[in-house]
Formats: structure tokens, sequence, C-alpha cells
């Protein structure tokens, strides 16, 4: 809590979440629409993000989905790029780097994903709550709406909303199961018998229901009790973190009627900034875990400002030393060791994804086997290769011997040709000279070629010697 004075400390403390009244029940949130430009700049990001949300899955780069996260096959597509499993080191390496910008970013601006970036706080803000505005009205007119007896006119506007709600919840999930399994798969499931894709049918339900569940009843509650990320503030805010906060210097002591008035602050108690918050909570009251950064606080006491012509900013994006000390923003000692750590891994991923092959290939000898005479002068081994293509194109390979003399001969097949997007798996023999073997194992280069070029060059292992 901020440095209030102890009296209105006393009066202000809270012991509970916004959430829960005095005798433990749900605390329903009755939020009040926001106004003012930073909401309007907030709409317009929203809009972007929806926009792009529902658009995704749907656009493909060089045939490949732009976004698709398979992880039933193992299959990821970003920005048209294919990754498979045999590239997990990139995504440990990407999500060591996200959770690194997380922490840094957090450190430096607070909460301010969850406000203007989160999924969560978008659909619901920006769409489920629009709709109940329209549908219900204000804050009070839905207050009354829910104590008043289910009359016609109760029952044709709860369930107006709850079917708009079901309809907007079956489109997310619809665009949510496009990025698992991919468009194509998603209209097959759509239009084909019902009976022919029992399981999709029955995870369109699923994620159908608990979105709807969400922004119907849970609402709130996912960025208070739910969402891990709200606690993770407590250790990573400092007095140097630019959080929304209020002023309580100027703000302080609060008291009804225009200013100015003689040993009051700025701050009128008209309370809308408590009004307009989604989460219910008091910003007068400083840094809470419930604080989503969202700013409809900033835009409430904002107009409110102005009405009483007095400077804008009693709420506003600051810092706990920039409130107490008048200091400046500096970016401390512990954030410029996060930026260097987090400037590093950028640059190995970046190194990662620059050197990354389309073809992965291994080379492993045939088990049990050890070697076996062909004609009077050479030995063969048997060796399995496996492949994995991660193109859109299917890949003829050639292989070859190359740091001796060795003819190679694939079993059952002349050539090998690795399917798009896929694995190819065969078997070959190495035949080698016996006057080139000198030990019992000796290392054998194996290049992959494809079309000529070689991709790759395989080290293994030839078993077979004479004296």
């Amino acid at each position: 809590m901020s440095n209030l004075s102890q009296d209105t400390a006393n009066t202000t403390f809270r012991d509970r979440v916004p959430t829960v009244t005095d005798s433990g029940k749900r605390n329903w949130i009755y939020a009040l629409k926001p106004k003012g430009k930073i909401y309007r700049w907030r709409s317009l990001l929203s809009w972007l993000y929806i926009v792009v949300f529902f658009s995704m899955p749907f656009i493909s780069i060089n045939g490949n989905p732009m976004l698709q996260l398979n992880v039933v096959e193992g299959k990821f597509s970003i920005l048209g790029m294919i990754f498979w499993p045999q590239d997990f080191f990139i995504f440990g390496i990407a999500m060591v780097t996200f959770i690194v910008f997380i922490v840094l970013f957090t450190m430096i601006f607070g909460r301010i994903f969850c406000g203007w970036a989160c999924p969560q706080t978008i659909f619901m803000e920006m769409l489920f709550r629009k709709i109940e505005w329209w549908i219900e009205g204000n804050p009070n007119q839905q207050r009354t709406l829910d104590k008043a007896p289910w009359n016609a006119s109760k029952i044709t506007r709860k369930l107006a909303k709850h079917v708009l709600f079901f309809l907007l919840s079956f489109i997310i999930a619809n665009t949510f199961l496009a990025y698992i399994i991919g468009k194509d798969a998603l209209l097959k499931i759509v239009t084909e018998p019902i009976n022919m894709h029992p399981g999709g049918l029955i995870a369109i339900l699923f994620f159908t229901g608990a979105f709807y569940g969400v922004y119907a009843f849970v609402r709130e509650l996912v960025c208070t009790v739910i969402c891990p990320y709200g606690r993770l503030q407590s250790v990573l805010l400092d007095k140097d973190s630019i959080i929304v906060a209020y002023d309580y210097k100027r703000g302080e002591q609060r008291g009804k009627g225009k200013r100015p008035a003689d040993g009051l602050g700025d701050c009128i108690d008209c309370n809308q900034c408590v009004v307009v918050c989604p989460t219910g909570i008091d910003i007068r009251n400083g840094t809470q875990m419930e604080c989503i950064n969202c700013t409809a606080c900033i835009d409430a006491c904002n107009n409110i400002m102005i009405r009483l012509n007095l400077p804008e900013g009693l709420i506003r994006y600051a810092s706990e030393n920039q409130l107490a000390e008048n200091k400046k923003f500096r970016f401390t000692g512990k954030m410029k060791v996060y930026t260097g750590i987090l400037l590093l891994l950028i640059t190995v991923m970046g190194f990662t994804l620059a050197t990354r092959s389309d073809v992965e290939a291994k080379i492993l000898r045939a088990k049990g086997q050890l070697y076996q005479e062909v004609g009077t002068d050479s030995l063969s081994n048997l060796y399995n290769i496996i492949m994995v293509n991660k193109t859109h194109e299917p890949v003829p390979i050639h292989l070859q011997a190359e740091n001796m003399h060795g003819v190679i001969k694939f079993v059952g097949k002349k050539h090998m040709i690795v399917p798009k997007e896929g694995h190819g798996e065969a078997m070959f023999f190495l035949i080698i000279n016996k006057k080139e073997l000198k030990t019992r194992e000796t290392e054998v280069r194996i290049g992959v070629y494809q079309n000529g070029v070689k991709i790759k060059t395989i080290k293994t292992s030839f078993l077979g010697y004479v004296e």
C-alpha cells in the first residue's frame, strides 16, 4: 500500500479480495464502461489483436499455416516455417527467452501485458462485456435486472445475452482448434457428417463450454485467482517499476466538492476509479495483485479532473519512487543484467534459427549385425537411415562415403525420397574394400546429398578387420 496517512490507511485498508463479500460469497463485479483517450487506444489495439487472432490460422505462407501448434502430431508452423520435435531445443531456448522477457517487462512496466495484450482481458472487456452493456445496460441497470423477478423482459434479455455469449464462444473455440489441427482438418469436422469426426465434435464442444464458462461466469476470477502471473508481481515489482498508481501526495486528504479547498487534496472521493475497474479494486489503496493495468481508472479520473479544471494525472503510470521522492525513471542495475541476458538469448535463438537444417538425418548400424563378406575383397555393414523432411516438397536423397572408397546400396529400392513434411526410413549396405580397413572399428563419414548438393555429413562406424 502507498504511504497514505495513518488515518486514511486505517479506513481504506482491505483484508479480502473485492470479488468476495464479508460472508464469503461471490461479489459480482458490475463495471462501468470506460471513456477516454487511453481506452480508445486500447480499443484500437484490441480490434487489431482480434482481427489477427481470427485470421492467422487461415493464412498460409509457402503452403504452410502462418501459425499452427499441432501438439498431437508434434508439428509446429510459425510464419510458414515447419518445426518438428527434433527442433525442441529451439522451443526450449524460445521459452527461456520468453520467460526472461516477461520478467524484465514486468520489472519495468508492471502488469501492463494483462491490460493491453492478454486474450482474457481483450475478449472479456472488448467483446463479452460490450454485449452485456448493450443488452442489459449500465451497472445500475444490470443490478436492477438481476434483483428483479423472472418476467418476460428479464428472461428475454438473459437468454439473448447467453445465446450470444455461447455463439461467440463457439467461434473462438473453432478458431482455437484451427491453431492446433489446422484449417483443413477443422473444415472437415464442420462440413462432414458428425459420425465421421466424433473426437473433433467433442473437442469443439469442450472448448466452447470452457470459453463460455470463463466469460459468462468466471470472468475476473481468472485474473485474480486462477492466473499465476498476478502473483509474480510481488517478487518482480520494486519501487522503480512503472505501474498504474494514485498520486496520494496530490490527492490526499480527500473531500467532497469542487477544488481548491483549504487543507484538501485533488481527490474528491467520487469513486469513479472504483466503478470502472473490471476487477473491483480501489487503486487509491496502492499497488494490488488484482490490478491488471487496464488504465480504466486513469481515464475515469482524468475526466473528473477536466471537469474540475485541475491537471490530469492524479492516477497515472508512475513508479513508487516517482510518487514518493519525485524521482525520474531510472534503468537499474538489475534491469541492465536482465536486458543483457535477454539480448544473449535472442542472439542464440537467432543463430539456431539461421543454422537450422530443413532436413534432419540419423544413421545407425543395424542391431545384431556384424559384417558380411562381399566377394573376395570386400566387407559390408547394414545401416538404418532415418530422415525428417521439414519442407513442403519431397526430397530425393543420395548417400556417398566421404573419407574412403565405398559403395552404398539401398535395400529394396534404388533411391530414397523423403515425403514432404514427413519422415523417411530405409536400410542400406555400405560395402568397403578390405584393404582400407586397418582396425576392427573404422570411422566412416557419409555425405547426405539432395539433388547433388550436400546437406549433411554424418559420422558412423564400420565393423570389420582383415589382418
